[in-house]
């Protein structure tokens, strides 16, 4: 589901955009919402059974103020302030003291909102890692890829939205593939080795579209990096749960989630200043003595330029997503390095708790295998 929502969520963009306002992305989320919050009331049981828990809030406060400054650092380094600007060193500087007090504080805590102990636990450790860089990889493409789609292959909104589903069908084709192969044969490592792999060339072949590649050109090379991605997300997931005792699998999920999601949020910022320092140089040498340029290059202004500047500006912007692919497709290669100390536990026979087992308790009837620590 995720993979599809990522994939699809571009083309309800495009779609708004081209025929209603593009305040619809916002919009969307409250029939949505309101959907999700009715099924919720409907079907969702709670276990009969209550057991007091001290919420961590200052947990919580500092993780998330750390996480804001870290993510606003990168999206506007190199874009609205140089990197080395007073407002950027502040925003990095406040990022690493609230990480730094987060650590003390969840050591202190009653429950932590992330146990450090889970950081002891080395599949844990590599997965979160893994995930970072899949989830930097995969919303680096997923973003950029629209804009070669509109800019130079000249494709609306919706269409560019569209022509997105090649990744969306290798996802879910491998996703679906690995999950039964790993229900059938007990072994979950060789996935994310090879997907790691194929995402990595993915990015490569990415790396070579310019303005006369075909659109099918590109829809083959978004092929394979969803073939890539679809063997790897749903499986350090799986590898994760196997890992942990059961009182920990909650948070241990939705801490390996937030590494790809923080990864995302990171990749869309570092690939944007890249492109955009490109873009810059590229404009600098291409552009006639004396043009005028405009104050974005969204793809309705680019379209609307002279010849002359349009032809220049859809070359920049080509020869400017190359070098995003390329530090996509280096940081891929060190994903798949991490993969190959990923260490492979048997996986469980049940994904429930043994009978009598206290999840709230501070021991496990069913540890973790003593050889994924």
């Amino acid at each position: 589901m995720f993979g599809v929502s990522t994939v699809v969520g571009p083309l309800l963009g495009g779609f708004f955009v081209d025929n209603l306002s593009w305040r619809w992305i916002f919009y969307v989320n409250l029939p949505v919402g309101a959907a999700a919050l009715v099924v919720i009331g409907a079907v969702f049981r709670t276990r009969a059974e209550r057991v007091h828990h001290a919420v961590d809030y200052l947990g919580a406060s500092l993780l998330a103020g750390a996480l804001t400054s870290i993510v606003l650092f990168t999206s506007f380094g190199g874009t609205t302030y140089a990197w080395g600007a007073p407002e950027s060193v502040a925003l990095i500087v406040i990022g690493v003291v609230l990480l730094v007090v987060f650590i003390f504080a969840e050591r202190r805590a009653v429950e932590p909102i992330l146990p450090l102990e889970l950081f002891r636990n080395r599949i844990f450790a590599v997965c979160s890692a893994i995930g970072f860089i899949i989830g930097l990889a995969l919303f680096g493409s997923v973003t950029y890829l629209p804009l070669f789609l509109q800019i130079v292959k000249e494709r609306s909104p919706t269409a560019s939205g569209l022509q997105l589903t090649p990744m969306m069908g290798g996802l879910l084709l491998t996703s679906i593939v690995s999950g039964r192969l790993i229900t059938r044969f007990g072994r979950y490592k060789p996935f994310p080795v090879v997907g790691t792999a194929v995402t990595a060339v993915g990015m490569g072949l990415l790396a070579q579209l310019n303005v006369h590649s075909s659109v099918l050109d590109a829809a083959l090379y978004m092929l394979v990096l969803g073939l890539g991605l679809g063997m790897v997300m749903q499986v350090l997931v799986l590898a994760v749960q196997n890992a942990v005792d059961y009182r920990n699998m909650g948070v241990a999920t939705s801490g390996s989630l937030l590494f790809r999601q923080i990864g995302g949020s990171v990749g869309i910022a570092i690939f944007g200043a890249i492109f955009a320092n490109h873009l810059s140089s590229h404009l600098a040498s291409q552009l006639p003595a004396g043009a005028e340029r405009p104050k974005n290059v969204s793809p309705q202004v680019v379209r609307h330029l002279p010849p002359a500047l349009h032809r220049a500006y859809v070359r920049a912007v080509a020869e400017s997503l190359h070098p995003v692919f390329v530090v996509a497709a280096v940081v891929a290669i060190f994903a798949f390095l991490l993969t190959w100390i990923l260490r492979e536990v048997p996986l469980r026979d049940s994904a429930r708790p043994a009978a009598g087992e206290d999840l709230a308790g501070t021991a496990s009837a069913e540890p973790a295998p003593a050889t994924a620590r």
